[in-house]
């Protein structure tokens, strides 16, 4: 009975290590996942903010594009079209 009872401190300070080695072990690998974790969202965040800068800019380009005054220059000069004289526009009206 004595070398069982004498065995016995010695096996719970043994399972007690190993549980603190393997706490240790989940503790440092959480740290490394969640480091990675934010500079991948580091990353994905500067690439948004490109991304909505190259938004705006992409809308300035469009608008300026889009300029009544630009497109009557295009029809006018490159397509040598002409604004139709008042006799010339006839109005269809639905039944």
């Amino acid at each position: 009975m004595q070398a069982v009872t004498s065995r016995q401190p010695f096996l719970l300070v043994f399972v007690f290590a190993v549980v603190c080695v393997l706490t240790a072990m989940a503790l440092v690998y959480t740290k490394h996942e969640s480091r990675k974790l934010f500079v991948e969202l580091e990353g994905l965040t500067h690439r948004r903010d490109d991304l909505n800068i190259e938004w705006g800019q992409l809308q300035i380009e469009q608008s300026t594009w889009a300029t009544h005054a630009r497109i009557e220059r295009v029809a006018t000069d490159d397509l040598s079209l002409v604004r139709p004289e008042a006799t010339e526009i006839y109005v269809i009206e639905r039944p």
